[in-house]
C-alpha cells in the first residue's frame, strides 16, 4: 500500500493510533444525533431546540480549529493532542448530567473546544511522518477511520441507550477517550528524529523526501500569507459548500428515519450506520483512484462524486419502499463520502509539512462552519414545513451543485495547480 513494501514502518504505527483516535473522536461527536430524538422526548425540545443542540458543538469546534492547528505546529502534536483528548473525553461524560437546555448548550459547547483541536493535530502528524508520495493515501485512511466512527455511533449508541437510556451513553463514552490520550501520549513522537522506534533507514525516507519536494508554503511564510491565499480561500469554500450537504444527511438522517420514515430505535440504528459503513469505503477509494488514475485532474472526481451523491440524496427523498430508500441511503452516502479522500489530496501535497497544522485547520473550520449551520437550518427548515422535509433535500441537493460549480475554479491539472500557488 505504501511503496509497495510488505516491511512494518514506525510511521505505519502513527498512522493506527491516528486511525483509533478519529474514530473514537468521530463516535464520540456523532452520539449526539443519535440520541436528540430521545434527549428531545425526555426533556420536550422543540425540532429548533434539537437544531441548536446538535448546531452548538460545532461553534467552538469550528473556532479552535486554526488555534489547534497553530498550537500543533508550535508546541508539537503529542501534547496538543493528549489534551484535547482529555479535555473532551471529560465533557462527553458531563453531558449525560444535564438535566436542562442551557446545561446541554454549555456542555456541548465546551466540548466542542476540546475535540476541534484534534484533526489539526492529526493533519500535522499525517505531513510530518509521512512521505509526500504516501501522505495523500495515509490522509484517506485516516478520513476513513472517521467515517467508521460515524458508522459504528448508531450502533454503540443506540445498544446503549436501548438498556440503560441516553445518559448512560455519554457516561460510557468517557472512558473510551481517556484510554486514547494514554496512547497518543505512549505511541507518538513529535517527529520522526524524537522517536527511538524510528530506524536511520526509515528517518532517511521521510526526510529525503521533503528535502527533495517543493512547497507552496514554506517555514518562512506569514500567517497573513497562509490564510489570505486565493487558492487557500478556495479550498474554504469548496469544502464549506460542501459540507453543509455533508452534515446535513449525516446529522438529521436518524431522526428523518424515525419521524418521516416511522423506523423504530433498533431499526433506525441499523439502517442510519449504512451510510457511513460505505462512505468509509467509498472515501479510502476515492482517495486511491484519485492518485493512480486522475492526479493530472483531480477536480473531476471531486465533482463527479458529488453529483452522483446528490442524485441518490433525491432519490433517498423520494424512495417508496424501504428496500430502496436504504439502497438509495447507502450509495448516496458512498458517493458523498468519497469526497474527502480526493480532496484532502490537495492541501497535503501543495503544503509544508511545517504549516499543515494551520492550513488543515482553517480548512476544516470550514466545514466546521457548515456544520453548526447545517442542523439548525435543516431545524428551521422541518418547524416551518411542518415535520416535512422535502426543503431539507433540496437545501442539501444544491449545497452540493454549489460546491461542485466552485471546484471548476480550480486549474484542471495538478501541475496547474501548483504553478498557481507558487505564483507570488
Amino acid at each position: 500500500m505504501f511503496g509497495g513494501r510488505a516491511s512494518w514502518r514506525a510511521r505505519y504505527t502513527v498512522l493506527s493510533v491516528v486511525m483509533l483516535g478519529m474514530i473514537i473522536s468521530s463516535i464520540d461527536k456523532t452520539a449526539m444525533s443519535v440520541a436528540i430524538p430521545y434527549i428531545a422526548a425526555d426533556l420536550h425540545f422543540s425540532a429548533t431546540a434539537m437544531g441548536a443542540v446538535m448546531s452548538v458543538f460545532f461553534v467552538s469546534y469550528a473556532i479552535s480549529q486554526v488555534p489547534g492547528g497553530l498550537l500543533a505546529d508550535k508546541f508539537g502534536v503529542r501534547k496538543v493532542a493528549t489534551v484535547a483528548m482529555v479535555w473532551w473525553s471529560i465533557f462527553t461524560g458531563l453531558t449525560g448530567a444535564t438535566t436542562t437546555f442551557v446545561q446541554l448548550l454549555i456542555a456541548r459547547l465546551v466540548f466542542g473546544l476540546g475535540e476541534g483541536v484534534f484533526p489539526p493535530s492529526c493533519f500535522a502528524a499525517i505531513a510530518i511522518w509521512f512521505p509526500r508520495k504516501e501522505r495523500a493515501t495515509a490522509n484517506a485512511i485516516m478520513f476513513s477511520a472517521t467515517l467508521l466512527g460515524g458508522a459504528l455511533a448508531p450502533l454503540v449508541v443506540v445498544a446503549i441507550l436501548a438498556q440503560f437510556g441516553w445518559r448512560a451513553v455519554f457516561y460510557s463514552l468517557f472512558f473510551p477517550g481517556i484510554f486514547m490520550a494514554l496512547l497518543f501520549w505512549s505511541q507518538i513522537a513529535d517527529r520522526p528524529s524524537k522517536s527511538s522506534r524510528v530506524s536511520d533507514n526509515e528517518l532517511l525516507e521521510i526526510q529525503d523526501d521533503r528535502n527533495s519536494a517543493t512547497d507552496v508554503l514554506t517555514t518562512k511564510s506569514s500567517l497573513y500569507k497562509i490564510l489570505f491565499r486565493p487558492e487557500i480561500i478556495r479550498y474554504f469554500l469548496i469544502y464549506m459548500t460542501f459540507d453543509l450537504a455533508y452534515w446535513g444527511f449525516t446529522t438529521w438522517l436518524p431522526t428523518y428515519l424515525v419521524h418521516a420514515r416511522g423506523f423504530s430505535m433498533i431499526k433506525m440504528g441499523l439502517f442510519a450506520s449504512l451510510p457511513s459503513f460505505a462512505g468509509t469505503v467509498g472515501c479510502f477509494l476515492g482517495g486511491w483512484l484519485s492518485d493512480r488514475f486522475f492526479s493530472k485532474n483531480r477536480r473531476l472526481p471531486i465533482i463527479l462524486a458529488q453529483l452522483t451523491a446528490a442524485i441518490f440524496l433525491y432519490l433517498v427523498f423520494t424512495a417508496q419502499s424501504t428496500l430502496s430508500l436504504v439502497i438509495y441511503q447507502v450509495l448516496g452516502g458512498f458517493f458523498l463520502m468519497s469526497f474527502f479522500g480526493v480532496f484532502w489530496a490537495l492541501p497535503m501535497n501543495t503544503v509544508s509539512a511545517d504549516h499543515m497544522g494551520l492550513v488543515g485547520g482553517l480548512i476544516n473550520m470550514a466545514g466546521q462552519i457548515a456544520a453548526f449551520a447545517a442542523p439548525l437550518l435543516i431545524g428551521l427548515f422541518v418547524d416551518l414545513s411542518r415535520g416535512g422535509f422535502g426543503t431539507t433535500f433540496a437545501f442539501l441537493i444544491g449545497c452540493l451543485l454549489m460546491s461542485s460549480a466552485l471546484v471548476l475554479t480550480i486549474p484542471a491539472t495538478a501541475e496547474g495547480h501548483l504553478d498557481a500557488l507558487t505564483d507570488s
